[in-house]
């Protein structure tokens, strides 16, 4: 989870690789109007995002019933909000986030390298002043993305395995 910029594609599929789970980028999962909204540099209303929020639920879920031994899934999802969290936790209550939080000028910088995504760079200060960062009663962990990428991973694997969320 984190706003854009903060490498949710490039982490979760690389931890999914990692992990032997499959990798769902939660964009994907946006009906049309939401993407056409961002494009258009609106940011969406949480009438907008509670819809799309049951999907990436139902989602999570659906992979985690299929068993305690399941493959497990790792979906890049912003899920900014508490309440967007517990969503999501609602529907598919194995979640853990991994919440993966940068400074305004590193993820500034991350957003100007890139030209492959339909959210444009002026929404991130959007984003930042939505963003909730994770309860200390909310299953995750906070990863710093100043790291390199390789402890990045290292430092998700190790809360994952840590906490009470059984693949």
């Amino acid at each position: 989870m984190g706003v854009s910029g903060a490498g949710k594609t490039t982490i979760g599929s690389l931890l999914a690789s990692r992990l032997g789970a499959e990798f769902i980028d939660a964009d994907s999962l946006h009906p049309l109007s939401n993407v056409e909204k961002m494009a258009a540099g609106n940011p969406l209303t949480d009438e907008d995002r509670w819809p799309w929020l049951h999907v990436v639920g139902q989602t999570l879920q659906k992979a985690a019933a299929v068993g305690p031994e399941g493959t497990g899934l790792v979906i890049a999802c912003s899920a900014l909000r508490r309440s967007y969290r517990d969503a999501i936790l609602a529907e598919a209550p194995r979640t853990f986030f991994v919440h993966l939080a940068g400074d305004e000028e590193t993820l500034s910088h991350r957003l100007e390298g890139r030209s492959d995504h339909f959210m444009p760079t002026g929404l991130l200060r959007s984003q930042l002043e939505t963003l909730e960062e994770l309860d200390d009663d909310e299953p995750g962990a906070r990863i710093d993305v100043a790291a390199t990428i390789d402890h990045i991973l290292d430092d998700s694997v190790r809360a994952i395995a840590a906490s009470a969320v059984t693949w």
